[in-house]
Parts: C-alpha cells; sequence; structure tokens
C-alpha cells in the first residue's frame, strides 16, 4: 500500500506520515524544500512522477495572521495555488486506487473564522467544497474522502500564532491544545481497520472548541 503525505516532514505531517509508515509499504513525505505547493511548475512534476496511490493526505503550511487589509495581491497569488489550485491538480492528476483514502487536513477555521486568519479560510473552505463534491463521484470507487477540520494542536505552527500558549492553553475547553500522535493515530486506525463508510464527512478535531450544533 502507498501513501503520500504532503508537508509530511514535520508537525502534524509528520505524525502522519510516521503513522502511516507502520502499516503501508511505501510512503512518500514531502518537505517544502522538495515540493513548494504554491509553485504549481514543482505540483506538475510531482504529479508526473506519483500517477498514483493507495493513500493521499492533502496538507501544507499556512499563511500568517494578518489583518484583510494589510494582504497583498502577491499573497493572494502565492496562497490561492498553495491551498487551493495544488490540490486540485493533484486531484486531478492522480490517480486514487479502488478502496483508498483522500485526508483533506484543513482548520476549524473553515466553520467558525476570524478575521486575522482569512488569507487562510478563504482558499480552506473553497477547497473543502471542492472536496465535498468530489467524494460522490470517489465513493463509486470505494475511496473514502474525510477532511479534518483541526483546531489548536501542539506544533510550531501553532506558537506561532499564540502570544501566550499558558493563557491560551486555559482558554480551552480541555484546558489544553491537541497532541500531534492524537490526530495521527486517529487517521492510521481509519486506514488499518478498513473504515470505507465514512467519507463526505468533515471532522472538527478540535477538543470541543466550535460552537455549533451542525
Amino acid at each position: 500500500m502507498k501513501a503520500i503525505v504532503l508537508a509530511g516532514s514535520k508537525g502534524i505531517g509528520k505524525g502522519i506520515s510516521d503513522d502511516l509508515k507502520t502499516i503501508c509499504d511505501d510512503v512518500i513525505s514531502t518537505s517544502s524544500s522538495d515540493l513548494d505547493t504554491s509553485n504549481i511548475k514543482e505540483v506538475a512534476r510531482f504529479a508526473d512522477e506519483n500517477p498514483s496511490t493507495d493513500i493521499l493526505v492533502l496538507n501544507t503550511g499556512g499563511p500568517p495572521a494578518k489583518d484583510f487589509f494589510d494582504i497583498t495581491e502577491e499573497e493572494w497569488s502565492k496562497y490561492y495555488n498553495q491551498l487551493f489550485y495544488s490540490f486540485v491538480y493533484l486531484l486531478q492528476n492522480i490517480k486514487i486506487n479502488d478502496g483508498g483514502y483522500i485526508f483533506l487536513l484543513s482548520s476549524h477555521q473553515i466553520t467558525e473564522p476570524t478575521e486575522k486568519m482569512s488569507l487562510s479560510v478563504s482558499f480552506r473552505t473553497a477547497f473543502s467544497s471542492v472536496f465535498k463534491i468530489l467524494s460522490k463521484r470517489y465513493a463509486k470507487d470505494n475511496v473514502s474522502c474525510i477532511n479534518i477540520a483541526s483546531g489548536p494542536i501542539g506544533t510550531d505552527r501553532l506558537v506561532s500564532l499564540v502570544d501566550d500558549m499558558d493563557e491560551f492553553e486555559k482558554s480551552l475547553p480541555m484546558g489544553r491544545v491537541g497532541e500531534v500522535r492524537e490526530l495521527s493515530s486517529f487517521i492510521k486506525s481509519i486506514v488499518k481497520n478498513e473504515i470505507k463508510y465514512l467519507t463526505g464527512v468533515t471532522i472538527n478535531f478540535d477538543g470541543g472548541l466550535s460552537n455549533y450544533i451542525f
């Protein structure tokens, strides 16, 4: 079984990659140095080199938190590619083998966005819509599409966004941020146990942070 994990060299991506290596024969983990998802030429090259896989984990680093009116045209263009079109291109050009899985690592911000994260949320929400639409087509080949909208997970990315981690954790329902192993083990368990009837869903992996019911 082959797996591709984008941005799999650190943080959540590395955790997922490490866990999948215990159940997959071949795991390809990319880093920003060997695949810049904001560069579509690099994305096209990667797709040519990897025409098919059993598991595809769509993951990428996010942009900085910025005031909406401070976001530049260059940043809108860069993150359109990184957070949206690169994923579209990969799905159009990499075949997911029958019975496979596609995991999208998005953010709980797609359901409860904040203004400072508008650059990230705009494209993550847009791609989540495409992913939902495509899940019905993939279902015909028994390919499960699962969108994991992760909340605060203890990574360097989170540290860069939070001023006071101790105070931030106190504000969370469980009094702590999530651990990478919790999320990666969740994905591993779905694959290992061949859970297939779960598809076209968005799972809030946020420790009870979200407030909405449906």
